[in-house]
């Protein structure tokens, strides 16, 4: 028995050391290939940090494109641009069929100037602003650069070409004229032929004078056989995509002495925001990695970025929201089968290949959670059914310890979850808690209301007993009943108000066994990583009142994301996907901060109960142009002595003050 417990203080004593080592070595060394400008934008100057490639996605409401770019060793830009058309539907019509051509060619390649090829063109920065902006030069005889971005309406996507002659001599251009047209074979569309059209606007000759400028683009875009290629002007385009993103920037606004954390969650919101589609039915969010289009899912959609749209106060990502619930709604039965785990092709068919994934418990969460962030009754109302019926239908899939089963989790059988697993559980637990604040908004029986406040308090401590557990030494929770080896999804308990095991569950989190370069492992030991792990852990150790603890790991986290070499949003996973940039996981990314670091957990159609969690070297934290519950406020929250002071106001109007404890909890009511 001595010798076990030496060994076990040996084991101990060799993590601690280990993660201390780790740690210092995490944060002293951050690793950035991007810089922070003045404007918000990132940019990439050029010195010897070549060769180099990454690759972003970016949307309209009706065409996403990944482009995947670079600079070789020797200076010059490549760049591959995979185009995908969610509404021209393919065939088999499922999940993945979307129109979709991967295309190579550089506009810069088909110009001569003074009768020859661009030469020796050498990359000097990159800047990403919602847009990707190139810069070049050709010797000293041309500056030239590149910008990408989709159409912000339209079915395609757009290419501004500059070249400016730095040179004392004229310089002749040649552009041609180029209008490509692709064919489909018919047999391999839902509606037959879809054409892509590669349009060049402004060809010609131009004797460009020192100091002068030429300018032209490239549209590609694609429709039915029987359509016309939409009237564009690429300079007008772009002015709405930038439009767009200042829209997007201009709300809900994090402010903190760390500049890095602005500007992650800045960036954040554009991909959050941009990726919904204008489908058959309706306005559709979707995560996007050249597979996921036209389609919704219950934990993306309803659970991960649906509560987060009435914080930002984008209108058409909560028009969305709403269409997801409604559109899981037409699935509730009397039976009480499962609801399916995604509807696809437009709304037009379901997939249910994992079975039942816990979808009623991340569905029941996420509507209840929007419900109340967006603080508009009549929608509300429409949503209740849906949250009722999927309490149900959690209710009726407690097994005998009294916690819900399902035949998978959100990861779909990667990897192994039991009968019934740990975050299923968690999302009912909240989503019963947020009923009954609903419930109450809404003046819906109190005998109701009453059983569902029970519920939650059983299946509370059903989890304790069920999932509490040792596990690699942490006192933490076992992910499902079998399991004996660390999981990421650990910290689910944590963002639901569930804080009994937080010690030990935080420790596990930030231990070498799960901590990797890039967040959290999935599993302990594992080289597999899913950023909404770490990204609910990250909100959870706040929410839990590790404030410090989690603001170095979240700080390292982002400066990774934001500005080194895979930028600039947070991800899917590895190596499945090569770290897509899937869109639900910037809303989950934006919801560490109004969910951990300001803790906003609504309680009511107009109130909040708010519990700031300031970190002891900042002197102050602001969040915005808030428009939940359908109002429009700033929230500052600043240290005064050992105390907190909170300030909402409107504009420069005050409406609520109050010197708090750090770590309080206070409910604030808007009128």
């Amino acid at each position: 028995m001595k010798r076990l417990f030496t060994k076990t203080r040996k084991h101990f004593l060799f993590v601690a050391a280990a993660l201390c080592f780790f740690t210092s070595k995490l944060f002293s060394q951050e690793e950035r290939r991007w810089q922070i400008d003045k404007d918000g934008a990132i940019s990439w100057q050029i010195n010897n940090n070549i060769p180099h490639k990454d690759h972003i996605e970016m949307s309209g409401k009706k065409i996403s494109c990944v482009l995947r770019y670079g600079v070789a060793a020797d200076g010059t830009f490549q760049a591959t641009r995979s185009l995908v058309w969610p509404m021209l539907r393919t065939i088999p019509n499922n999940t993945h069929a979307s129109f979709t051509r991967q295309l190579a060619q550089d506009a810069f390649d088909l110009v001569t100037v003074n009768y020859k090829p661009i030469a020796s063109e050498k990359v000097t920065s990159l800047t990403l602003n919602g847009t990707l902006l190139v810069k070049s030069k050709s010797g000293n005889t041309l500056e030239l650069t590149r910008q990408f971005f989709p159409s912000t309406t339209l079915s395609g996507y757009c290419e501004i070409y500059t070249i400016k002659n730095i040179s004392d001599k004229t310089c002749v251009i040649e552009i041609p004229k180029s209008n490509a047209i692709y064919t489909s074979d018919p047999a391999k569309g839902t509606e037959g032929s879809y054409n892509l059209h590669v349009d060049l606007f402004n060809h010609g000759n131009f004797n460009l004078q020192t100091n002068e400028t030429i300018r032209f683009s490239v549209f590609y875009s694609a429709g039915k056989t029987n359509e016309q290629v939409p009237v564009v002007n690429i300079e007008e385009e772009k002015d709405k995509r930038l439009k767009l993103i200042q829209e997007i920037w201009d709300k809900l606004i994090l402010e903190t002495p760390d500049e890095v954390l602005n500007t992650e969650f800045a960036f954040a919101k554009i991909r959050a925001s941009e990726s919904i589609f204008e489908t058959k039915g309706g306005p559709m969010h979707g995560p996007g990695g050249e597979s996921y289009y036209a389609a919704i899912w219950a934990n993306d959609q309803a659970e991960y970025i649906g509560p987060f749209f009435p914080f930002l106060g984008y209108e058409y990502g909560n028009q969305a929201s709403l269409n997801a619930y409604l559109q899981f709604a037409k699935f509730m039965n009397k039976e009480y089968k499962p609801i399916p785990s995604s509807i696809v092709a437009e709304g037009t068919d379901i997939w249910n290949g994992a079975g039942d994934r816990g979808d009623g418990a991340m569905i029941a969460y996420g509507a209840a959670r929007y419900a109340l962030s967006k603080g508009n009754a009549n929608e509300a109302k429409q949503l209740w059914p849906l949250i009722e019926w999927c309490l149900e239908y959690c209710h009726r899939k407690l097994n005998s310890d009294g916690v819900v089963t399902s035949d998978s989790d959100e990861l779909e059988g990667r990897l192994p979850a039991g009968k019934a697993n740990l975050n299923t559980s968690s999302l009912y637990y909240d989503a019963l808690n947020s009923a009954v604040y609903l419930g109450e908004a809404l003046g819906k029986d109190k005998t109701q209301l009453k059983n569902y406040k029970a519920e939650a308090e059983k299946l509370k401590t059903a989890i304790e007993k069920y999932f509490g557990a040792k596990v690699e030494g942490f006192e933490t929770y076992k992910y499902y009943k079998e399991n004996d080896v660390l999981r990421a999804w650990i910290c689910t308990p944590l963002t639901m108000g569930i804080y009994d095991r937080k010690a030990g569950t935080i420790d596990a989190l930030f231990s070498p066994r799960l901590w990797t370069k890039d967040g959290l492992a999935s599993i302990a030991g594992d080289k597999i990583f899913w950023d909404r792990s770490t990204l609910y852990a990250l909100r959870g150790v706040l929410a839990a009142g590790e404030t410090d603890k989690a603001l170095d790991f979240l700080h390292y986290y982002s400066n990774r994301r934001l500005l080194g070499d895979h930028v600039p949003y947070p991800v899917e996973a590895y190596p499945e996907g090569d770290q897509r940039h899937l869109s639900a996981e910037s809303g989950l990314y934006c919801r560490i901060f109004t969910e951990g670091l300001f803790g906003i957990r609504p309680t009511g159609l107009n109130s909040f109960d708010f519990t700031p969690r300031l970190p002891k070297s900042w002197p102050v934290m602001k969040l915005r142009q808030i428009h939940a519950f359908e109002k429009d406020f700033d929230i500052t929250v600043e240290r005064v002595n050992k105390e907190l002071k909170v300030t909402l106001s409107n504009g420069k109007k005050i409406v609520f003050t109050k010197l708090i404890k750090d770590g309080s909890t206070i409910n604030i009511p808007l009128k």
